[in-house]
């Protein structure tokens, strides 16, 4: 059985507290939402902190406000994604985000997880989420204790999976993130919040928490969320596509396309979503579009299935995507 090592378990009730906490212990704290993925971390000695301070206590984090009118709909981290999923403006304006917080895991973790935990998940490999045995057998692995990156053994730096469900759906919807410090707080767009590096995967600083998560007014717009995994439920991704559609008339006006767990972050492919912008989203568009997807596709043989099938279904879960925009809109 693993087991937690001892840590000082804090719980405080507002965000400045919480603030505070982490300024007094430093680098020896870390905060915990849900603890769906830092409790089992620790278990396996990714994280070691020896104060962990719970955000769950502090109820400005557990809101979903505004939305009326056209306005952006603001989602505070704390919210669970049993809460996500449920909610009758998500499910109504946001159905691609509801829909991802729904594929997460399991009910009881939705039940404890939160927006802002998975969107600030760990980045995920093999070689890495094992056990400290494990991983000592092996010498361990440049993304904690060691010095080579088993995946790409070349390669200097840690090449993990980003594997959030929420993540590529809001680079998608092109969200906002508010990061409070303590003295002050600031605005990232969702696509400048990841890094595409497995070590060094978020631009929040530790010290700063991801308190809200804005939402374009929906309006014009639709997207949606498909999800590769071997189970169909509980595991975690081993491709995602988000796919997010601005119609103007007939014609798309405006597209994104995003890919999850095939990079250390979420990946919007450009190219892709060019093939598809002044077309009725005919099957040449989308075949073009699914084509851009899978060329620049780059899979690392790092989590479940096969890296070149994992690659292959990119081009097919793109095209399905984009399938069931066009559908949605011609009903």
């Amino acid at each position: 059985m693993l087991r937690l090592p001892p840590f000082t378990y804090l719980k405080p009730t507002t965000l400045f507290q919480a603030l505070k906490m982490k300024a007094d212990h430093g680098p020896d704290a870390m905060y915990v939402a849900g603890g769906t993925d830092l409790y089992p971390n620790m278990k396996r000695r990714h994280q070691e902190p020896r104060v962990v301070i719970s955000l769950s206590g502090i109820k400005a984090l557990r809101r979903i406000t505004g939305g009326t009118k056209g306005s952006p709909l603001s989602v505070r981290a704390g919210v669970t994604l049993t809460e996500l999923h449920t909610h009758k403006k998500i499910v109504k304006s946001y159905p691609a985000l509801a829909h991802a917080a729904y594929l997460v895991s399991t009910p009881l973790l939705r039940n404890m997880g939160t927006i802002g935990g998975n969107l600030c998940l760990d980045t995920r490999c093999t070689y890495y989420n094992q056990t400290y045995e494990w991983r000592k057998s092996i010498d361990f692995c440049l993304k904690k204790d060691g010095n080579i990156c088993w995946v790409a053994p070349s390669s200097p730096r840690c090449w993990a999976v980003n594997s959030s469900d929420t993540a590529p759906v809001t680079v998608a919807l092109d969200a906002e993130f508010v990061l409070a410090g303590r003295e002050s707080e600031r605005v990232v767009p969702a696509s400048a919040f990841f890094n595409n590096d497995g070590i060094d995967y978020l631009a929040k600083q530790p010290d700063e928490i991801l308190t809200e998560i804005r939402l374009p007014s929906a309006n014009g717009w639709d997207a949606t969320y498909l999800k590769l995994r071997r189970r169909g439920s509980f595991d975690f991704p081993v491709l995602s596509v988000a796919a997010w559609l601005r119609w103007e008339g007939d014609l798309i006006a405006d597209a994104r396309i995003v890919l999850g767990a095939v990079a250390s972050y979420p990946y919007a492919v450009q190219e892709a979503a060019k093939a598809v912008i002044g077309t009725a989203l005919e099957d040449d568009a989308i075949a073009e579009a699914a084509s851009a997807a899978f060329k620049p596709s780059k899979p690392m043989d790092n989590t479940d299935f096969g890296l070149a099938w994992r690659k292959e279904m990119t081009r097919e879960y793109v095209a399905r995507a984009l399938r069931e925009l066009r559908k949605r809109k011609r009903t």
